[in-house]
């Protein structure tokens, strides 16, 4: 009962309508830039221990800021932009599968509007396809977008190339590589806003399929992946030098993450320490939706901290809100609790768990423990490498309370009450679209 009731309450901190804001070293309100890597998985990053990948700028952000370990999303795109960008789970605003997230109403899509309401300037930047209507209809002002996943070049026979700067059609033209077009009008949207509170969501192509040589990258290269990986690494350096440039580094927040788990074509390769990672992109293992997440502003988010709190993307919502002083979406439940505290070093309230789903498969997880929605428990001490399934008949006293603690969590969260999956199983595509293949995933 003690269990539930700090659940309940948590959860009610965590949605309250105006977020009172983490103590100010300053009154002027934080700059925020929010990246999203597409199909970047924790075994791809070099601070997170990766064999293969290097990336220099990156692990910069993670030695001089905080680099977290449990970061929960959904496991395929649409799905998890649909958390971040309404901190709502699947079941409250059915994005279960990729093509639902494409039908939700436009009101699921908060992120922009709670930016907008308190005077910021906001941009849009890459990967829109996945979710329903425009950017610029959901509270951004400045907008590049295309639709799918994977755009370089206009090479690839069916793919569409035609992509959209504030509701104006433009072509891919030959000599154009998207990850540039992408990064060039990021920097122009730092320069232009410089004397105003600005937000950027930065939704970038790398490093989803199809794989294409980098205009890094060496005429016989035997590794297409990483080069794009280490291209995807020198664009954030080149965003961060900019900040630098123009004195505003110490003002922004810049915060890092990943979409969904490595895609299946480069799982065998995105090992940690010779060990092969539980679970991919589109798996309900470990790491389909373990993400990596870093967390970066001068003076205000500890240097050089590595947090095991659990997270999941429903919470970036909140907690953007309540760093800059922003009010929450009323009359709508919302599942994400901020961090705002803890990122910032102050003490503050943390999950005890996180919810996760994907078409009717979801689970519960906390620390040690993950319950899925067949009742199955596993042990996840030996995660993100191996999570062992633990029958009831063989419950210890730590997971049979375990088990107690997450089915009172998923009581709590009925998801099989809320908005039914309407897919084939996969959450990739729905029932009347299964035999469809698109560039949008």
């Amino acid at each position: 009962m003690k269990s539930l009731l700090f659940l309940i309450v948590l959860f009610v901190a965590g949605s309250s309508s105006r977020a009172e804001g983490v103590t100010p070293k300053s009154s002027l309100k934080p700059n925020i830039i929010f990246i999203l890597a597409d199909d970047l998985g924790i075994g791809n990053v070099g601070c997170y221990g990766s064999d293969h990948y290097r990336t220099p700028n990156i692990d910069r952000l993670a030695a001089q800021g905080t680099r977290f370990t449990r970061s929960f999303t959904a496991a395929l795109c649409g799905p998890s932009r649909a958390m971040i960008l309404s901190g709502r789970y699947a079941f409250r605003n059915g994005s279960s599968n990729q093509d639902a997230c494409r039908r939700m109403p436009l009101e699921e899509l908060q992120l922009g509007r709670v930016f907008k309401a308190s005077g910021y300037a906001t941009s849009a930047i890459g990967k829109w396809g996945q979710l329903p209507g425009e950017p610029d209809l959901v509270g951004f002002d400045d907008t590049l977008r295309f639709n799918g996943s994977g755009l370089y070049r206009n090479k690839k026979p069916g793919k569409t190339t035609v992509y959209r700067v504030n509701g104006e059609d433009r072509q891919l033209h030959d000599h154009e590589y998207m990850p540039d077009l992408m990064n060039d009008r990021a920097l122009a949207f730092l320069r232009t806003n410089r004397s105003k509170p600005f937000f950027l969501y930065y939704s970038m192509v790398h490093v989803h399929a199809d794989i294409q040589p980098t205009p890094d990258s060496l005429p016989d290269s035997k590794d297409l992946f990483g080069d794009n990986i280490r291209y995807m690494d020198k664009l954030v350096g080149k965003l961060v030098a900019e900040l630098e440039a123009l004195q505003l580094r110490d003002s922004t927040l810049i915060v890092f993450m990943g979409d969904n788990g490595t895609g299946k074509a480069q799982d065998a390769r995105s090992t940690i320490g010779g060990r092969n990672l539980s679970g991919s992109k589109g798996s309900m293992l470990e790491c389909g939706g373990l993400v990596p997440m870093i967390a970066n502003w001068p003076g205000r988010v500890p240097a050089g901290k590595v947090s095991a709190d659990l997270i999941d993307s429903t919470d970036l919502l909140p907690t953007f809100a309540e760093l800059i002083g922003g009010k929450l979406p009323e009359k709508r439940i919302l599942d994400g609790h901020s961090f705002a505290r803890p990122l910032c070093g102050e003490p503050g309230p943390k999950r005890p768990w996180i919810y996760n789903q994907l078409a009717s498969m979801w689970y519960v997880r906390e620390a040690g423990w993950k319950l899925n929605e067949k009742g199955e428990l596993f042990d996840m001490s030996g995660a993100p490498f191996i999570e062992k399934r633990v029958e009831a008949s063989a419950d210890s006293t730590a997971s049979k309370a375990a088990r107690q603690r997450l089915a009172a969590a998923l009581a709590q969260l009925n998801p099989a009450g809320g908005i039914p999956d309407t897919g084939d199983g996969t959450g990739r595509h729905d029932h009347r679209n299964r035999a469809r293949k698109t560039d949008n995933e």
